[in-house]
C-alpha cells in the first residue's frame, strides 16, 4: 500500500527595516507549489521521516567560521585575519550580512519535517502502517515495540519544534509560528517573542509525559530527544524570558516559573541526573553518551576538525584557530596564594582543563611562546593571545596520519540546570530563601556546581541579591566556557554593550630563564557592539526557501537507522 504526500515549498519573507534589528517585522508566506511524491509505507521509510526531523540540528563546534562561536565573544579571538566573527566583533552584522543566518533556514526546515511527520503519522495511519508491516497475531512483542516506537517520535517531533523555536527566538526575538505542513496560501503573522514562548512552554507540557525517560537501554538512540531534554529545553526559555532583556519591568512571576522549570529537573527522582565527576574528561571522546550529567547530546562522526581547527600552529596539521583571551583567563579564581612568576598556577581547575597556556605541556611538549620558542607568537597564524584551546581538544592527535577521535556536542547538562536554578532563585527569592517545597536554595545550587569532585572551590558568600547576581554570572562565564552561552547571556543580561566593546586582550610571552617566563598583557584587537542593531539578530531581508518536497528525509548523523525496539 501507498499513501499519496501532497507537499509543499515554504517560502519565507522578511520585510525588514534598514538598522532595526530588535523590531524587525517578519511575515511568513506560504506557497503552494504542489508536488506529488509517492510514499511507500514500509517501516524503513517511517523510521527515516522520524529521523528527518533531527537532522538541521546542528553542533556547535562549527557554528562560526567552521569553529566555536566563541570568537564572537570576548571568550576568544579567531587566529584568521578574514573570518566572519570579525564582522560580529566590528558590529556590521545586519539584515543582508549575518555569518549564521543559515539557522534561521535550519530551523524552519527542521520544524517542517516534524510537522510532516505528525501529519504522515496523525489519525491512526501511523498505527496503520505499523500494524501492515508487522504481523500483530503471531510477532505481537515487535508489534508493540514498533508501535512504543512511533508514539515516541510522535511525542519527539513536538519537543522538535520547541526546541526550534527556542534557537529561533534566542537569536530572532519573535517568529512566525507554523504548526502544519498543510496551510492556505497566506501570510503567518511574526508572533511576538512572549507568544512563541508560550508556545514552545505548551508543546513541552502537553507532550513530555509521552517521551522515554532515557535511552539508557536504546544507546544507539542517544541524540533523540527525551524528558530530561524536553523539561531543559523548557527551563532555558523560561530563563532566558525571565531576563532584563525580555523582562525589562521584572516581573518576579517570571522567574519564579523559570525556577520551578528547572527545578522540575532537579527534584525529578526518574531522571537522576548529576555532574560529571572529573570536568575536563567529560567533554572527551564519548564519556558524555554516558555520564549522568548528560540531559541532551548532539552525536558526531568520528573526526578530527576540532584539532586541526585549533591545535597550536607548530604542530604539525594545526591552524591556531579560536584561541582564549586574557579576558577570559584572568576570570578563573585564585584557589590558593599567587605563585611569583606563574599566573596560571592555583586558579581554578577549570582553566588547565579549558585552556592551553603557556609553560604548560600540551601534544608531548612544553608550550613555549617567548621570541624562538617553539610556539613563537611572531610566527605566521600564531595565536596573538598567548593562549590555546583545550576544552574538547584531544591530547596527541596525530594529524599527519589522519587519526580522528569521537567528539559529542552536549546542547544541555545537567551543571547549566543548576546554575539556571541559581539565577532564577536569587531573582524570585533571594540567594538563600526557598518556598517549602524546594529542597535547594540559590547559593545550595551554585555551590553543587563548585563541589564538583575535580574541582572542590571554596564556598560563595554573597549575601545580597546583586553580589549573588555576580557570583552566578561568574560561575556561567567559567562553568560553561566555550560552549556557546556566553554571547546569549550577554545579550540578555543586557551585559553586551559594556563587555563587548572593551578591546581583547592577549599576553606577550618573554622567557626570563631555563622553565621561566615573564608576561606583559597587550591589546590583541578592539570590539565594536552596537546595541542598536544587534541586541537580537536581524531577520535576513532575503527570502528564505525552505525546500523538503520531492525529497527523501536525511538521517542525520547518529540517529540509528533502523529504529525497531
Amino acid at each position: 500500500m501507498k499513501f499519496r504526500l501532497i507537499s509543499k515549498t515554504f517560502l519565507l519573507s522578511a520585510a525588514v527595516a534598514a538598522g532595526a534589528g530588535c523590531s524587525d517585522f517578519l511575515d511568513t508566506s506560504l506557497d503552494q507549489n504542489e508536488t506529488g511524491e509517492s510514499i511507500e509505507t514500509t517501516l524503513g521509510t517511517l523510521w527515516k521521516f522520524g529521523n528527518a526531523f533531527y537532522t538541521p540540528i546542528a553542533s556547535g563546534y562549527t557554528t562560526l567560521d567552521s569553529n566555536l562561536f566563541a570568537a564572537a565573544t570576548d571568550e576568544a579571538q579567531q587566529t584568521k585575519v578574514q573570518c566572519n566573527a570579525s564582522y560580529f566583533n566590528k558590529g556590521v552584522i545586519n539584515a543582508n550580512l549575518n555569518p549564521i543566518s543559515n539557522l534561521y533556514t535550519d530551523c524552519y526546515e527542521g520544524i517542517r519535517a516534524a510537522n510532516f511527520f505528525l501529519d504522515y503519522t496523525a489519525n491512526g495511519k501511523g498505527e496503520y502502517m505499523v500494524g501492515m508491516n508487522r504481523d500483530t497475531i503471531n510477532d505481537r512483542p515487535n508489534y508493540e515495540r514498533d508501535l512504543a516506537s512511533l508514539h515516541w517520535y510522535q511525542a519527539e517531533a513536538h519537543i522538535a519544534r520547541a526546541y526550534y523555536y527556542a534557537e529561533l527566538i534566542k537569536q530572532y526575538g519573535g517568529v512566525p509560528i507554523v504548526e502544519s505542513q498543510y496551510a492556505a496560501n497566506k501570510f503567518i503573522p511574526r508572533s511576538s517573542y512572549d507568544q512563541v514562548v508560550e508556545y514552545i512552554v505548551k508543546e513541552i507540557d502537553d507532550h513530555k509525559g509521552k517521551l522515554a525517560v532515557d535511552w539508557a537501554s536504546f544507546s544507539e538512540r542517544n541524540g533523540r530527544f527525551t524528558l530530561g531534554a524536553a523539561l531543559a529545553i523548557k527551563a532555558r526559555v523560561l530563563l532566558y524570558a525571565a531576563s532584563p532583556l525580555h523582562n525589562p519591568d521584572n516581573d518576579v512571576e517570571k522567574w519564579k516559573k523559570a525556577a520551578a522549570a528547572a527545578y522540575d529537573i532537579i527534584s525529578n527522582p526518574d531522571l537522576n541526573y548529576s555532574l560529571d565527576s572529573d570536568y575536563g574528561a567529560y567533554f572527551q571522546g564519548n564519556r558524555s553518551l554516558s555520564s549522568p550529567e548528560t540531559i541532551y547530546v548532539v552525536r558526531r562522526e568520528q573526526s578530527n576538525a576540532m584539532e586541526s581547527n585549533n591545535y597550536p600552529i607548530a604542530t604539525p596539521g594545526g591552524a591556531s584557530g579560536v584561541t582564549p583571551t586574557q579576558n577570559l583567563v584572568e576570570a578563573y579564581e585564585w584557589v590558593g596564594d599567587p605563585v611569583a612568576g606563574d599566573p596560571y598556577a592555583n586558579r581554578d581547575p577549570r582553566l588547565a582543563a579549558s585552556v592551553v597556556t603557556n609553560g604548560s605541556t600540551w601534544n608531548g611538549h612544553v608550550i613555549d611562546q617567548s621570541p624562538g620558542g617553539r610556539h613563537d607568537m611572531s610566527a605566521p597564524n600564531a595565536s596573538k593571545t598567548g593562549y590555546y584551546l583545550k576544552k574538547f581538544l584531544t591530547d596527541n592527535l596525530d594529524l599527519t596520519q589522519g587519526a580522528k577521535v569521537q567528539h559529542n556536542w552536549v546542547s544541555y547538562r545537567y551543571a547549566e540546570v543548576l546554575l539556571n536554578y541559581a539565577e532564577a532563585m536569587n531573582e524570585a527569592y533571594g540567594p538563600d530563601q526557598a518556598p517549602g517545597d524546594y529542597a535547594l536554595t540559590a547559593l545550595d545550587a551554585l555551590q553543587l556546581v563548585r563541589d564538583r569532585a575535580s574541582l572542590q572551590l571554596p564556598i560563595v558568600t554573597a549575601a545580597t541579591r546583586d553580589e549573588f547576581r555576580e557570583a552566578v554570572k561568574h560561575e556561567r562565564r567559567i562553568e560553561l566556557a566555550f560552549e556557546d552561552h556566553r554571547y546569549w547571556d550577554l545579550l540578555r543580561w543586557k551585559d553586551a554593550m559594556e563587555v563587548l566593546n572593551k578591546p581583547v586582550r592577549g599576553v606577550k610571552v618573554t622567557k626570563t630563564g631555563e622553565g621561566k617566563w615573564s608576561y606583559t598583557q597587550t591589546e590583541v584587537a578592539t570590539r565594536t557592539f552596537l546595541e542598536r542593531i544587534i541586541c537580537l539578530s536581524p531577520v535576513p531581508r532575503l527570502k528564505i526557501r525552505i525546500i523538503l518536497s520531492n525529497r527523501t528525509p536525511v538521517i542525520s548523523s547518529g540517529m540509528q537507522k533502523n529504529n525497531e525496539l
